[in-house]
């Protein structure tokens, strides 16, 4: 088969229609998108609109950045607040019934808190409180049933653990 110059230019020809027709439909949906990007912006340059996102995102930025440290200190502040309790019902003399006496046991996020105790007799009804550092009586021991209320106390469902 021989090409003569003719059939070469033609070739050529349609080759570079084809490429012209290629890029004309790739330059038209740059456009179409260019135009959905920038419809609702008045006409606004796609530049204007993309600087006003950037500040925007900044500004996002820096708000997620305060809010990140108002949490911090919120969860440090929260320790600080009861979070755990624990009770227990027991019955301390032979002469009553039932498990009427209690001690309820009230501790922060370091185990510092209070423990009061609730002794019912016949003759009537006795409240005891007592001071918790660390999970343990500040200046008074604590009796079996104390210890054990500080010891089934659990955090609360979400509280606030660093």
């Amino acid at each position: 088969m021989v090409f003569t110059s003719d059939t070469i230019s033609w070739v050529i020809f349609f080759v570079f229609v084809a490429w012209v027709v290629g890029l004309s439909v790739i330059v038209l949906r740059m456009v179409r998108h260019y135009n959905t990007l920038t419809g609702t912006t008045n006409r606004t340059a796609l530049k204007d609109v993309l600087e006003v996102l950037l500040q925007t995102q900044k500004g996002l930025q820096s708000q997620t950045k305060d809010l990140y440290k108002t949490l911090d200190d919120v969860r440090k502040d929260g320790r600080l607040h009861i979070q755990r309790v624990g009770l227990v019902r027991f019955n301390p003399f032979s002469d009553t019934g039932g498990s009427q006496s209690f001690t309820l046991a009230l501790l922060d996020g370091h185990d510092n808190g209070l423990v009061m105790t609730s002794l019912y007799a016949r003759t009537g009804n006795r409240w005891y409180i007592k001071e918790v550092r660390s999970g343990k009586g500040k200046e008074l021991v604590l009796s079996k049933e104390e210890l054990t209320a500080v010891q089934k106390a659990k955090p609360f469902e979400g509280s606030i653990h660093e």
